[in-house]
């Protein structure tokens, strides 16, 4: 496809690497004659490494066809996060790289998980912007503290750590936020 087509969200190959685009502008120049510059910004699939790319109108990138497939947690094989696909039950094993961050968000029992895949193999995963994981160990409430938001750091089943306010005990459940890694309410 020609730079001027592409969209964000659109998976493209360049240089023998496979990127997601996540941001574009176009820029026109002032001067007559000169040509108009689309810059991309790229995260490459797996690994999410940033990569910023300016191409004219009517350079050629190819478009990688991008399956996603609903899938649920099912266990961890060493260091990969094994899931099962909703419909068919195929395993994807997704090595710690094509998880990245999502890491400590990955717990059986909930949908929303997307597994990314080209050609069969699996190179990202989605996640849901809020989970809920329960408390393994916080401090105790203080008494008389309740009139004050002061926030105290809580240890969440995945070994994740979040700040919560006081009133929430160990062995609760609180929704986390994925994309800010924030305390969001108690589910």
């Amino acid at each position: 496809m020609k730079a001027s087509d592409v969209k964000k969200g659109n998976v493209v190959e360049y240089n023998g690497t496979v990127y997601s685009v996540r941001d574009l502008e176009r820029s026109a120049p002032t001067a007559r004659g000169g040509n108009v510059t689309f810059r991309f910004t790229l995260y490459s699939i797996p690994g999410g490494r940033k990569f910023d790319l300016s191409l004219r109108a009517d350079d050629d990138l190819k478009e990688m066809e991008l399956v996603r497939r609903a899938a649920n947690f099912s266990y961890k094989d060493g260091d990969a996060f094994v899931f099962l696909d909703a419909e068919d039950y195929t395993p994807y094993a997704l090595d710690p790289d094509v998880v990245g961050d999502a890491a400590p968000y990955i717990v059986e029992g909930v949908d929303g998980y997307y597994v990314q895949l080209i050609d069969d193999a699996p190179v990202a995963l989605l996640i849901p912007t809020s989970i809920a994981l329960a408390v393994v160990d916080t401090a105790p409430e203080l008494k008389g503290a309740s009139a004050t938001k002061r926030t105290k750091p809580a240890k969440l089943e995945t070994g994740v750590e979040v700040q919560v306010p006081e009133y929430i005990k160990t062995g609760e459940k609180v929704w986390v936020n994925t994309l800010t890694g924030e305390f969001s309410g108690r589910a």
